[in-house]
């Protein structure tokens, strides 16, 4: 074959620009910091690293979602916290009014601080979040939940639980509907609620009762109707207006069906009392029963009577509604703590992708220093030798 020398300096020319374009390239990689700095360099490598980069977008994401639902969760635990105080305050006043030394006069101070707690408590269950959402208004968090109402508060909202996306398989309710935290709260004991009738004229005081024996409970309202007989005085019940008079004992254990309870003092003729089952009622609704029950007039055994057994209705259901709160207090803090343990997995997951888009990206900087050491000695013999191809000449030997 015969080498022109237009051939000879092309062939030279082309093979320094490939050893210039290796050079520029090791240099790039080597400022860059990346091996692969297109998809030509390793396409497989390349395919791979854009599926982690995917990956690390979504665990960033999972990330802020997490600290949203943190934030949310530690606000709601927050007035959860607000309104158990509140309660137990509250509480503390029920007992506090029982005291049989109090005239109504003073009970009414009673009456103005628990009207004054009553717009506290619906101030925290018309509470807004740092986002002007409502907080538990359930999905309707641009409506406020709660309203004041004859009966104590109406409900505007929904039974919505807002969830947010904390893990690659998790959702999370980051809310609790103003339902389950102010209504679920289970009248009396929360199998069945005692009642003494409005009209009793007589000093019987009824207790809240246990289920002895769950399984014979039933979904009927069942009454005790009292006689005393007006020539022996002694006292007697019939149950739903059937069967035998059963004799009264005041203070003694009296069952129906599977109901336990006791009734004490002394109920006057036709005096009724009355065993339901326990219903879901809103605490704004014990709250303003117990309102009434002090706003009433003391005065005269009978009425006393009617405010303790009021009273002791109140302490009940309030502490249903306490129960109800610890429970979604407890619900709260398991998600907290589970968001804890996911950002813990997250963070590992964080330092993995980066290790492994490490490796498939990055380069080794001793191998890329020395490759870049031979490439520029590559080059210089490159450049010395095409100086001296191109210096040959026939006239040089010509003498």
């Amino acid at each position: 074959m015969r080498i022109s020398t237009s051939m000879m300096f092309d062939m030279g020319v082309s093979r320094l620009q490939d050893l210039q374009s290796n050079i520029v390239k090791t240099q790039q990689q080597i400022s860059t910091g990346r091996r692969v700095l297109t998809p030509a360099d390793d396409p497989v490598a390349a395919a791979s690293a854009l599926g982690v980069n995917q990956a690390i977008s979504m665990n960033d994401q999972y990330t802020v979602n997490r600290q949203n639902a943190k934030s949310s969760l530690s606000e709601e635990e927050s007035n959860l916290s607000a309104a158990t105080t509140l309660l137990q305050n509250i509480k503390t006043i029920v007992v506090a009014a029982g005291n049989g030394a109090l005239d109504d006069t003073q009970r009414q101070d009673y009456v103005t601080q628990l009207r004054s707690n009553f717009d506290e408590l619906l101030a925290i269950a018309n509470t807004k979040d740092s986002q002007s959402n409502y907080m538990f208004a359930g999905y309707q968090n641009g409506t406020q939940p709660f309203s004041k109402s004859a009966s104590g508060a109406t409900y505007a909202g929904d039974q919505g639980q807002r969830l947010l996306q904390v893990g690659p398989s998790r959702q999370m309710a980051v809310s609790d509907s103003g339902t389950t935290v102010f209504e679920k709260n289970a009248t009396g004991n929360g199998h069945f609620a005692t009642a003494a009738g409005a009209a009793n004229t007589g000093t019987g005081i009824i207790s809240t009762g246990s289920a002895s024996d769950p399984t014979l409970l039933d979904s009927a309202t069942h009454t005790l109707t009292f006689a005393v007989d007006a020539v022996t005085g002694a006292t007697t019940y019939l149950v739903d207006g059937a069967g035998a008079p059963q004799p009264f004992t005041d203070g003694q254990s009296i069952t129906v069906g599977g109901a336990q309870f006791s009734i004490k003092g002394s109920p006057a003729d036709t005096d009724t009392f009355t065993l339901a089952p326990s219903t879901d009622q809103s605490i704004f609704t014990t709250l303003n029963d117990l309102i009434n029950t002090l706003s009433a007039s003391g005065v005269g055994a009978a009425n006393q009577t009617k405010m303790a057994n009021g009273l002791a209705t109140a302490n009940a259901n309030i502490d249903s509604a306490l129960n109800n709160i610890s429970a979604v207090r407890a619900s709260v803090g398991s998600r907290l703590s589970e968001v804890d343990d996911l950002d813990s997995a997250g963070s590992d997951l964080a330092i993995q992708y980066a290790k492994t888009l490490q490796n498939l990206q990055d380069i080794d900087p001793v191998a890329a220093y020395s490759s870049l050491t031979q490439q520029q000695y590559t080059l210089q013999a490159a450049q010395q030798s095409f100086i001296t191809i191109t210096g040959l000449t026939l006239f040089n030997y010509l003498k």
